[in-house]
């Protein structure tokens, strides 16, 4: 009986005691938690990619580069970007407004010619899409999957 009552509780959708709570986060330090999740490139995909992409550098970096912002804002501003892009903006504009790399085309990259989250996502992505926030240890970037 007390397994039913167990299982019940549980296909229920409520909460049980082993369950923590969801906290609700800010949007900056949601924007770094999805930054940093893993991608999962395409099993087809070829073996390599052209790419464009903004880099928004942060204070905390091994090489800042200048850079005064935290990574949260750093996060932010590339979520700005994304967001820029998907409302309409040219790539040349938000490479321009927010881009802190001196090039925004890598051009043909294989997987280990970048790093390993760079690669997951840029790989993940199909012809023409944009990628979320990706985080590296350069940045917080947006990705263009050129070809």
């Amino acid at each position: 009986m007390l397994f039913a009552q167990l299982l019940a509780c549980a296909s229920s959708g409520a909460p049980s005691a082993e369950q923590p709570q969801q906290e609700t986060l800010s949007e900056g330090d949601q924007c770094l938690k999805d930054a940093a999740l893993p991608r999962d490139p395409k099993p087809d995909a070829p073996s390599k990619v052209s790419v464009k992409h903004i880099l928004v550098r942060h204070s905390e970096l091994t090489d800042p580069r200048g850079a005064t912002r935290s990574p949260e804002q750093a996060c932010l501003r590339a979520l700005e970007a994304l967001r820029a892009l998907e409302g309409g903006a040219s790539w040349s504009e938000a490479e321009q407004k927010y881009n802190d790399a001196a090039d925004d085309s890598l051009g043909r990259i294989a997987r280990d010619d970048v790093t390993a989250a760079f690669a997951d996502a840029a790989f993940a992505l199909e012809v023409d899409q944009l990628s979320y926030v990706v985080e590296t240890d350069r940045g917080f970037h947006i990705i263009l999957r050129e070809r």
